[in-house]
């Protein structure tokens, strides 16, 4: 970058911060846990409030000015996930909104998928990503059996040196019998997409592709009307997207298979989550979701280049390819996630010695499935409010640790 592009982006980035309130009243602190939830830009906290404090009602349950204001935002709301998706056919779509993705996956297997499944097919799953898109499919493959259905589930395969599933290796689980894949978009681990791609290409365009994008949407823009992200179920959570804890949603494209509709009575949604959601996608639109993709992966590479410099940690993932001199600069693009491990010094030990010095890190097993609870790691993660002087401060804390 030239010397004025780089004052353009810290400019434009300063200006994003800003509008971060918790970030500019702590000044002694550095969140590096956007992974886990995102922090609320003042437009989002704005919306909600003006809505808690002006048409806070129902949906869908009122005839009143309020009640109709609030379904009317929830519609939007539905329609402006579906514009943020870049959904090209949003009339035969469907938007349904959840709690998080953990909840969105759940209804997916049990709600969409369990009629679907016949006694010999098989189900395509990650067993090395996070729990949220395991356990959803395993209880899937029990109430199947409670039925006298056997439903085989086969894991995808991946490859050891950097954790993105194991394309070469894929015909090895691949059969005529496979009916449905779950699939991450960006690993919760090691940051690197997935390469969903592939997926569709070794199981062919009949197969439902559900993705788990809980750290992709909001992080990276996403097209669903991108032939290579052509998945059937785009499910997130709003907390990781600038929203509201308790909010997320099931994108459902319906166009193979049945329409995505939950079973049983559905109740009262989170207005005010919805309300929140449909405030943070009109902020990271206007902020520009390209922009923060690529502010956060050029301070992800600038982290995992330093880090793995200094020698005394591991990098989970692929580290020597993902250096800013390596041979191959795009393999495994990590998108604002390093993962990491002291040669001496315990995950958890490292993640309260960090905390003394202001870090606010992830230090434990990360909800990686198939990953024993005491095997620790630290996991930094960034996001557009995350600055070049905080990776150079948390890098300095990091270097007199070895």
């Amino acid at each position: 970058m030239s010397e004025k592009t780089l004052d353009e982006v810290d400019s434009w980035q300063r200006e994003l911060r800003e509008q971060f309130p918790i970030v500019t009243a702590h000044p002694d602190l550095t969140y590096l846990d956007s992974a886990a939830t995102s922090q609320k830009p003042r437009a989002v906290l704005d919306a909600v409030q003006t809505y808690l404090t002006t048409s806070n009602a129902n949906a869908g349950r009122g005839t009143y000015p309020w009640a109709n204001r609030t379904t009317e935002l929830v519609e939007r709301a539905r329609e402006r996930v579906k514009e943020f998706l870049g959904d090209r056919q949003p009339g035969r779509s469907t938007v349904h909104f959840t709690s998080g993705t953990t909840e969105g996956l759940r209804t997916v297997a049990r709600d969409w998928l369990v009629p679907l499944l016949a006694d010999g097919d098989e189900i395509l799953v990650p067993f090395a990503d996070h729990r949220a898109n395991l356990e959803p499919w395993l209880e899937a493959r029990r109430l199947l059996a409670e039925r006298g259905v056997d439903v085989r589930v086969r894991g995808l395969p991946y490859q050891a040196s950097s954790g993105d599933y194991d394309h070469r290796a894929l015909d090895e689980v691949i059969g005529p019998r496979t009916r449905f894949v779950a699939a991450t978009h960006v690993h919760h681990v090691y940051g690197g997409d997935m390469n969903v791609h592939r997926l569709r290409a070794a199981v062919g365009p009949g197969v439902p592709i559900c993705l788990d994008a809980a750290q992709s949407v909001g992080h990276l823009p996403v097209d669903v009307g991108d032939p290579a992200l052509d998945v059937d179920f785009v499910v997130f959570s709003g907390h990781k997207a600038m929203a509201l804890p308790g909010t997320g949603a099931v994108w459902a494209r319906n166009t193979r298979g049945p329409v995505l509709r939950p079973e049983g009575w559905q109740g009262t949604p989170n207005t005010a989550g919805i309300v929140s959601l449909l405030a943070a996608l009109d902020w990271l639109d206007a902020a520009g979701p390209e922009r923060i993709a690529r502010h956060v992966t050029r301070l992800t590479t600038r982290l995992t280049d330093r880090l793995h410099r200094l020698g005394g940690y591991e990098i989970l993932g692929c580290p020597v390819g993902l250096a800013a001199d390596s041979a191959l600069p795009a393999a495994q693009r990590r998108h604002g996630i390093v993962t990491f491990r002291h040669r001496d010094i315990p995950s958890d030990d490292l993640g309260f010695i960090l905390y003394s010095h202001g870090f606010m890190v992830r230090a434990d097993s990360l909800c990686q499935a198939g990953v024993d609870e005491k095997s620790g790691s630290v996991r930094v993660s960034l996001h557009v409010y995350s600055t070049d002087e905080e990776i150079d401060r948390l890098l300095s804390v990091l270097g007199s640790l070895e």
